[in-house]
């Protein structure tokens, strides 16, 4: 059994239902929602790993775009979880549409649910990777970053870059600027005379 928090948002209370029990095999929990309004409440309560989210929530309206419209609102958080849109009709270009606004995937109904469970997990993995491709990126300190240009300057050069974005950084806050860089405000007015800055 899978540890992650799967959140399926449809209207069908029997396409729910069948779901839960479907999902609940493999993942630690599933919850359901008939009311998209209903999912920021929801993400603010904790993480969720995967939305399954139906592309239709009002009968006398089918184009997709209640769905496309709750996939914005939930992709627009800074926590947003995959979401996996689903839907009766095999539209390649609401598919095509919904990828675009940062679908992870899309299935048709009806579905096969080994089918659904292998995308839910493969939506999860690509998120953890994508996350940790993001850590990977942060944790790197400003020192261990060289660019083939930096290799090919000589100190001084080197020193008076770092001069001029400290500067620029502190929007020409001398005081500031030279505690960050280590050196006296007088030591840093002669380095700017220096290199004629």
């Amino acid at each position: 059994m899978y540890d992650y928090h799967i959140l399926v948002i449809d209207d069908n209370q029997a396409l729910l239902q069948s779901l839960r029990i479907v999902l609940q095999a493999t993942f630690s929990k599933v919850a359901t929602l008939t009311n998209p309004q209903l999912v920021p409440a929801v993400l603010n309560c904790g993480p969720v790993d995967v939305i399954l989210l139906d592309m239709n929530f009002n009968n006398c309206k089918l184009d997709g775009e209640e769905g496309l419209f709750w996939l914005e609102k939930i992709k627009s958080r800074p926590d947003a979880p995959a979401v996996i849109l689903i839907t009766a009709f095999g539209d390649i270009g609401l598919a095509v549409e919904a990828m675009k606004k940062g679908a992870d995937d899309f299935i048709t109904k009806p579905w096969n649910n080994e089918t659904l469970i292998e995308k839910i997990i493969s939506a999860i993995n690509k998120k953890k990777e994508s996350l940790e491709s993001v850590n990977t990126a942060s944790n790197v300190s400003e020192k261990d970053v060289l660019t083939i240009s930096d290799t090919e300057m000589t100190l001084e050069e080197i020193e008076k870059k770092k001069i001029i974005d400290v500067i620029k950084k502190n929007n020409r806050n001398m005081t500031l600027s030279a505690m960050q860089l280590g050196i006296t405000r007088r030591t840093l007015y002669n380095k700017i005379e220096k290199y004629g800055l």
